[in-house]
């Protein structure tokens, strides 16, 4: 895998297959069986594959919940009142947190909307927020409500910055000159950490840095890029995230949600919060008493208590991520998805007058993850259509854009090379 001279040889993918230290994890997942001919699976980004112990883990819960019912919470092997802490232990490290800064808990929209809550707060003038155009409608429509609810004006406090025209990605230097132009009237900076049509990863550093520097709030929805591509929140300094764990991390469907809230918040008991019992003090949690009391830590953003059965789910994903090394998926995905870009470049050089591919993901590895978003010249969805049936499942997003994301844990160089030979049949039918 060390060797960046891709082949279009099929003789080369086997050979990288054959080499790759990650092959084996391949066999811990579940493939699809619904397409006609042998799945090809290009969809982590949406949601990823069944890991084969998730049964195991998630039937240990049932288990437990058969012999112990409600006395599960305390006595179960793993009890469930304690159950979510050791997930921030496993999933701190991926997100570059300490354990305290880390809680798995609800969803991703619902643990947004919690933050926000708490790290956007209009005072005076500093009532903007700043975030990329064409980001998930679901951030879209959290940001939209959130400073409806505070009564503002839509069109003029929540602002949004385009790529230039006749360009398809955020300029990193304009990104940061909006900050700057925006200044003392910005209350909070929320993007996405990757944005999910292009694949663009943003430099959360840099945007942090420039937000903080005009004395903005600054959170990151971390979707496409958990388990995908490494970050470091705590030495970044960011003040808040949130991600779903059911993409890369392959934690099932509608699969419960991470957050992060940086230490410095962490003993502020001021922050505005809606609140629920399992972030309350622990040690006084059954007593019932009024009176909110938020621990000091991630946990304080909890509400009710945990959802076991898909804190289950996760945990058998991330017990594989700590197997397989983050760093070792990192460099294979940058790796399968060259080659994937290589694959893509040559049939637009053998095919370019019937149909091209042009890939609007950013070409250097330090700016994308396992995601290239290819704008299909010629063929469009009838393309898409014929891949589909050959096997192929990926993502359409109009108008021409087919989204293809190589995950390391579970893709294969033959995945990819067999993708290219569907694209090719597709082009000839």
């Amino acid at each position: 895998m060390e060797n960046n001279v891709y082949s279009t040889d099929l003789s080369y993918a086997k050979q990288q297959d054959e080499n790759d230290p990650l092959a084996s994890f391949r066999n811990e997942f579940l493939f699809p069986t619904f397409t006609k001919e042998p799945v090809m699976y290009f969809t982590g980004n949406s949601l990823g594959l069944q890991p084969r112990a998730c049964r195991e883990y998630i039937n240990r819960e049932l288990d437990e919940w058969h012999k112990w019912g409600v006395e599960g919470h305390f006595h179960a092997s793993k009890p469930w009142f304690s159950y979510h802490e050791s997930l921030s232990e496993k999933a701190a490290p991926l997100f570059g947190a300490k354990n305290s800064e880390v809680v798995i808990t609800h969803s991703l929209t619902t643990n947004i909307h919690l933050l926000m809550v708490s790290f956007y707060q209009p005072q005076g003038k500093r009532t903007k927020i700043l975030c990329e155009g064409k980001a998930f409608p679901s951030d879209q429509y959290a940001l939209e409500t959130q400073v409806k609810f505070h009564g503002l004006d839509l069109e003029k406090d929540l602002v949004e910055i385009f790529p230039r025209e006749g360009e398809h990605l955020l300029r990193h230097e304009d990104i940061l000159a909006k900050i700057e132009e925006l200044g003392d009237e910005l209350a909070l900076v929320m993007m996405g950490g990757l944005n999910y049509y292009t694949g663009q990863l943003f430099d959360m550093e840099a945007i942090t840095k420039a937000g903080h520097a005009v004395g903005a709030i600054v959170g990151f929805d971390l979707a496409h890029a958990a388990g995908n591509v490494k970050v470091d929140l705590n030495a970044w300094g960011v003040d808040f995230a949130a991600w779903c764990t059911y993409k890369y991390m392959n934690s099932s469907p509608g699969g419960v949600s991470g957050l992060f809230v940086h230490e410095r918040h962490h003993k502020n008991k001021d922050l505005h919060r809606f609140a629920g019992w399992w972030g309350h003090n622990k040690e006084r949690r059954f007593l019932m008493e009024p009176g909110f009391d938020p621990v000091e830590s991630a946990e304080a953003w909890m509400l009710s208590n945990s959802p076991i059965i898909g804190l289950a789910a996760h945990e058998a994903s991330l017990d594989i991520f700590h197997k397989a090394g983050f760093d070792n998926m990192v460099k294979k995905r940058d790796h399968l998805t060259g080659y994937l870009e290589f694959m893509l470049a040559d049939l637009t050089a053998k095919y370019g007058d019937k149909c091209s591919f042009e890939v609007i993901t950013p070409k250097d590895p330090k700016e994308r993850g396992a995601q290239l978003s290819i704008l299909v010249h010629g063929l469009g969805k009838e393309l898409f259509n014929r891949i589909s049936d050959l096997g192929v499942v990926a993502d359409w997003r109009e108008p021409n854009v087919i989204r293809v994301a190589p995950a390391p844990l579970y893709n294969s160089y033959e995945d990819v090379y067999r993708f290219a030979m569907a694209l090719e049949k597709a082009i000839l039918a």
